[in-house]
């Protein structure tokens, strides 16, 4: 809430250099604000009484943005890269889709690794929690398990996140 807009009677006023005027009526306040050519802008309206900053709206509306995009950028972004092979895959191809997996890792992403059951490979669901297994032992000097194996309708999954 800026100038106008603040209702309360009274409130705690903090100059435009940050020293403390202790509290006064908001009609005061705001005419303060008006004679310095600036807003009247409430920082924290749950505060008994709320606390009023004199400051230029505009320019504080500005340096708000622009540390929410600072802050952005210095946020690491981990996406799910997703690997995905049938129950009769042969060794090379395993250890192709490992060698992905390793380069995605390697760059902080997580790796989802999901085995496709097709028609009657439903059948064989225990005996292909080998391949991932065998998966997670190629990878198991840069990688950890963070979520096991699970059957999910017609696909067994499980979640690898580098390590630590």
């Amino acid at each position: 809430m800026i100038n106008e807009q603040i209702r309360d009677k009274e409130v705690r006023l903090i100059s435009e250099e940050g020293e403390q005027l202790g509290i006064v009526p908001a009609k005061d306040a705001l005419k303060l604000a008006k004679d310095a050519n600036l807003d009247l802008v409430k920082i924290a309206p749950s505060a008994k009484p709320p606390v009023c900053k004199i400051i230029d709206y505009g320019k504080y509306k500005y340096e708000l943005t622009r540390k929410e995009k600072e802050a952005k950028k210095k946020q690491k972004v981990t996406e799910v890269k997703e690997i995905r092979f049938s129950p009769n895959i042969d060794d090379n191809d395993l250890n192709t889709k490992a060698n992905m997996a390793r380069k995605f890792l390697a760059k902080g992403d997580k790796v989802k690794v999901t085995l496709r059951f097709r028609g009657r490979e439903m059948a064989h669901t225990s005996s292909s929690r080998v391949i991932l297994d065998t998966f997670f032992a190629l990878l198991e000097d840069i990688a950890v398990i963070e979520r096991p194996a699970r059957l999910e309708g017609r696909n067994m999954s499980m979640f690898l996140t580098e390590k630590r």
